[in-house]
């Protein structure tokens, strides 16, 4: 292939990829999937969290795994193969009736999710690496960021309206999306990098954790950033219905809300690399802080309808947040080894999760919402300030040396 046509097809990569992030969130049984599991399979909502804690176990299994493979197989074959799990896992759904084969379908559907965690990111760096204009990679991520944030807004507000005309409706329109999404991936063209002919993939796997969390520090403290805030905006996904429940919310406006909550992520997320161009690094990230601590205390002491409002504020902080922290650990990463690396982040984000959520949760049970966000403001205003010095200390000294 020539110079001009291999261009062409990384270039091709990129609207592809903002498709592929589109139909990946475009997730028409989320708003009404906790109806379906009590209402038709009948599960009850200790099954239902062990559903939850099984996807994220097999998530953590599969998730550097995956990223290792990707960087071995190709970014393309990776992303080919979570839309056949895709496919299948929704699959299940339409002929689920028992936990089992819930289980199964959250098994595919966690697998596939890993697969793709890591690899998309690295595929649209690497194509933007081929093509020169790795430097604007913040913008990129933003807009696939933006694309994937209202296909899940329109498929929240659809959802309901879904699942009162036919129960499984939402469930096979998400089997049609991933057979696009299937589609899609075989546009894709694998973008020429370096590649690591390492016998012994233990060893290779190891040196990898070594470099992200020992060797490189300007990588570490970014990737122990970009977790705890990542944290931050996950915990009220889990808190924010009943607490909307308890505030009195009418339950006509959940799916309206949960699509406005992923508009102000995709907003945020397509702008995020102009926010950064204005205030610089230490501006944003002081910024987040402030959107994170207002956030949680808002929404500890808020009373009333309208205090899931404050939710919005997390919800920018993740839209802002994640083209910024990924455009800066991307550059710390090594070609032969993004993928993985990139999913190294996303297994230690989920292995806190599921430590720290169950206990969330708890407390939650035992002392309410409102005071478990009062219990997470505390917890950031002890945990952000030496996260953030770190930070920015390593990005001063990364100045300093170039």
């Amino acid at each position: 292939m020539g110079h001009n046509a291999a261009m062409t097809s990384l270039r091709r990569n990129i609207p592809l990829l903002y498709a592929f992030s589109f139909l990946q969130m475009t997730l028409f049984p989320m708003a009404i999937i906790t109806l379906f599991w009590k209402d038709r399979i009948g599960l009850s909502l200790a099954q239902i969290l062990l559903l939850q804690s099984i996807f994220a176990v097999a998530m953590v299994v599969m998730e550097y795994p995956s990223g290792y493979i990707s960087d071995r197989l190709g970014y393309r074959t990776a992303l080919t193969l979570a839309a056949v799990l895709g496919v299948a896992g929704w699959g299940v759904y339409t002929v689920a009736s028992s936990f089992r084969d819930v289980l199964i379908a959250e098994t595919l559907l966690g697998i596939s999710t890993s697969f793709i965690s890591g690899t998309d990111s690295a595929l649209l760096y690497e194509s933007l690496k081929g093509t020169a204009d790795e430097a604007a990679y913040g913008r990129f991520e933003g807009r696939s960021t933006f694309f994937g944030q209202t296909g899940e807004a329109a498929g929240a507000l659809f959802a309901g309206v879904l699942y009162a005309r036919y129960p499984l409706l939402p469930f096979l329109l998400q089997v049609a999306v991933w057979l696009l999404a299937l589609l899609l991936t075989r546009g894709m063209s694998e973008p020429p990098r370096e590649r690591h002919c390492q016998v012994n993939h233990l060893h290779e796997a190891l040196a990898s954790a070594r470099y992200v969390f020992v060797d490189n520090r300007r990588l570490r403290v970014t990737v122990l950033l970009s977790i705890a805030l990542g944290l931050a905006s996950f915990y009220p996904v889990w808190l924010i219905q009943p607490y909307m429940r308890q505030a009195g919310v009418p339950l006509a406006s959940f799916g309206p809300i949960w699509a406005g909550a992923n508009l102000t992520v995709a907003l945020c997320a397509v702008s995020s690399h102009r926010l950064r161009e204005q205030f610089g690094d230490r501006g944003m990230i002081v910024f987040l802080i402030v959107l994170v601590w207002g956030g949680f205390l808002g929404l500890g002491l808020a009373v009333g309808v309208w205090g899931f409002l404050f939710y919005y504020l997390l919800t920018a902080m993740r839209g802002l947040r994640g083209p910024f922290l990924l455009h800066v650990a991307q550059a710390e990463i090594p070609s032969a080894n993004r993928a993985g690396m990139l999913s190294l982040q996303s297994l230690c984000f989920r292995l806190l999760f599921a430590v720290t959520g169950p206990f969330i949760g708890r407390y939650a049970d035992a002392h309410g919402v409102g005071n478990s966000f009062r219990l997470l403001f505390v917890a950031y205003l002890l945990l952000l300030p030496p996260l953030v010095w770190l930070f920015l200390r390593q990005r001063q000294k990364s100045a300093v040396s170039h």
